[in-house]
């Protein structure tokens, strides 16, 4: 299995680092001939307004766009779920806009509110998790799976193959959210 990490900006690295200790094949994505071959992406943590002018500038974007909407499954953590929601309550335009949730940028803060807490996350219990100027989902779609929550709002959903998460599972020790991601991959 062949996983892609987006590696425009934000915690790529982090990510790869995660998907080699599960066994997997884990390369950056920085053009679109990157995207080929893939059995899932992942879009990581960062910021959400730079990573789009960057995947925009190397011809990333369209074809990104193209592949998920033909059914290769995503993995959105803080910024990568932004770019992939279908609506940004607080900033004037959307992105991929695939995930059928409105999401609010920044929702937790600054830099400082940063935090770390427990996601309860079904069928795998409490979950480490990292909230860094994290995202809030403030609205969910019909066919839109709540996964995971943390102080009874969502905080990790799934729609059909793509799993968007409000918190940066790469920056734990705990591999059971991307173990999750890769058996999403698996069954698409």
């Amino acid at each position: 299995m062949k996983i892609g990490v987006l590696a425009v900006q934000g915690a790529a690295r982090e990510h790869i680092l995660c998907l080699r200790k599960l066994g997997v094949e884990a390369v950056p994505v920085l053009r679109p001939p990157d995207l080929l071959d893939l059995s899932g992406i992942v879009l990581p943590g960062g910021e959400s307004t730079a990573q789009w002018r960057l995947l925009s500038r190397a011809g990333l974007a369209e074809p990104l766009k193209k592949a998920l909407e033909e059914g290769l499954p995503a993995f959105g953590t803080c910024a990568g779920l932004i770019l992939l929601a279908k609506e940004i309550t607080n900033w004037p335009e959307h992105y991929l806009g695939l995930l059928d949730v409105a999401v609010e940028r920044n929702a937790t803060g600054r830099q400082v509110d940063s935090f770390e807490a427990e996601v309860e996350v079904d069928g795998l219990g409490e979950v480490p998790a990292v909230f860094i100027r994290a995202p809030a989902i403030r609205r969910v779609g019909r066919g839109v799976e709540v996964l995971g929550t943390h102080d009874d709002e969502p905080a990790l959903v799934k729609q059909g193959a793509i799993l968007g998460a409000t918190f940066h599972p790469e920056l734990t020790e705990d591999l059971r959210v991307h173990e999750l991601f890769l058996n999403l991959c698996r069954k698409e």
